[in-house]
């Protein structure tokens, strides 16, 4: 790495811009109640409205992730900060559903450039420590999240300012992180400084070990995304907020991210994976059977088992399967961003239908929100349920296929 390159000024900056994506989830989580009454919004509505964050973000990876070694990953950051500041000025002079659809869409292009371009950056700053260092980058997605969450509670739960104030407060890392990475100079990208051609790369991309573990970003992403973004929903008639569960869950995960490099070293990440599959399961479960102070101890359950989640499966794909690039990064984030375009509305719908056939039942309005946010809970613990069983069988299958090359003599 050529002297010029400042290491830790661009791992500072990288984590500045993760913490705005971040913050934009944290807020949007607080404003659905507000969204709601405000543009008259049903929580399926809702969800549609919330769903160009992923699927903007999902476009901005998959295009993003070929042409970073072509544009490099300094022009996709000033496109990512294009799309957060657009984004935020429709969010400030927005008068309908249309315009917050839109405000979303541009930052969530704005997100998935981050990403597109921070994952292989982080990958290529410490290339003889991928899974630790990209977990340690994310641990300002769920540090960004109890920032934005407290942020919130403080400035519309406890101050009682109008909605437009956190959206002026978004603007803060946004130029701070513009203002950095204008001034910082841009290794390469680790795959064109070990001599990896393009065909090999997207060749990569389309080997079975990599299909899978793109169906499984799927399922992980939708698990951890999915619920964090509806929590204070299905939290609401459990006699408890919401928004303090979601701070104390994101919290946590920034401190398990923090720490990271020993678990890493004992588990490996397949190993990880695993145990974090059950532990998320364990976790719904108990949340669908919480209510009052209870739900932090279920919640604190589903934090372990989301906490390593999104930076293990990008380290397994970079460590693992290093030839795909930041191709394979990019599509492996917008595969998670994707499938969460796709869970928030339905998850919206299962609610709404839950409580439906509840209040029909005879339960009040309050049971019925929380006879449907249990309910959906248990719904989604599906999805993690089904990962430790993939999760298991790929661990199997290299455990097997290790042995065979190392009675070939191929690995020591």
């Amino acid at each position: 790495m050529t002297a010029h390159i400042d290491q830790r000024k661009l791992f500072l900056a990288s984590r500045i811009a993760l913490i705005f994506t971040a913050m934009t989830f944290a807020f949007r989580a607080s404003l659905q109640g507000v969204w709601g009454d405000q543009f008259h919004l049903d929580k399926e509505q809702l969800g549609w409205i919330f769903s160009p964050a992923f699927y903007g973000f999902t476009l901005a990876m998959i295009f993003g992730g070929p042409l970073c070694d072509v544009l490099g990953m300094k022009r996709l950051l000033g496109l990512a900060f294009i799309g957060h500041i657009a984004g935020a000025i429709i969010y400030l002079t927005a008068t309908n559903a249309t315009m917050l659809f839109v405000g979303t869409l541009c930052i969530g292009i704005g997100n998935g450039m981050v990403e597109a371009a921070c994952n292989p950056l982080v990958v290529t700053l410490y290339p003889t420590n991928k899974t630790t260092m990209l977990n340690r980058f994310h641990v300002w997605f769920p540090g960004g999240i109890a920032l934005g969450g407290l942020i919130s509670y403080l400035l519309m739960d406890q101050l009682k300012l109008g909605w437009h104030v956190l959206i002026y407060v978004l603007f803060i890392p946004a130029i701070i992180y513009g203002v950095l990475f204008w001034k910082l100079e841009f290794p390469k990208t680790e795959r064109v400084t070990s001599g990896v051609s393009t065909k090999d790369m997207f060749l990569s991309c389309l080997g079975p070990l990599f299909l899978v573990m793109l169906a499984c970003m799927f399922l992980t992403a939708a698990t951890e995304l999915g619920t964090n973004q509806w929590l204070t929903a299905l939290l609401q008639g459990a006699g408890v907020s919401g928004i303090l569960v979601l701070v104390f869950i994101n919290g946590l995960m920034a401190i398990g991210r923090s720490f990271a490099g020993p678990v890493v070293h004992r588990l490996n990440p397949n190993g990880m994976l695993i145990l974090s599959s059950f532990f998320a399961c364990i976790g719904l479960l108990l949340l669908s059977k919480a209510s009052g102070y209870y739900a932090f101890g279920a919640a604190f359950v589903f934090a372990a088992g989301i906490c390593f989640f999104w930076p293990t499966m990008l380290g397994f794909v970079s460590e693992y399967l290093p030839k795909t690039g930041a191709l394979g990064l990019s599509l492996m984030g917008g595969a998670g961003m994707f499938s969460t375009s796709l869970i928030l509305p339905l998850m919206g719908k299962w609610f709404d239908n839950f409580k439906a056939t509840a209040i029909a039942s005879g339960a009040t309005p309050t049971d019925a929100d929380a006879i449907a946010g249990s309910n959906t809970f248990m719904k989604v613990a599906i999805m993690p349920a089904v990962l430790i069983v993939v999760f298991v069988l790929i661990y199997l299958v290299r455990r097997k296929s290790y042995g065979v090359q190392k009675a070939a003599g191929v690995v020591h």
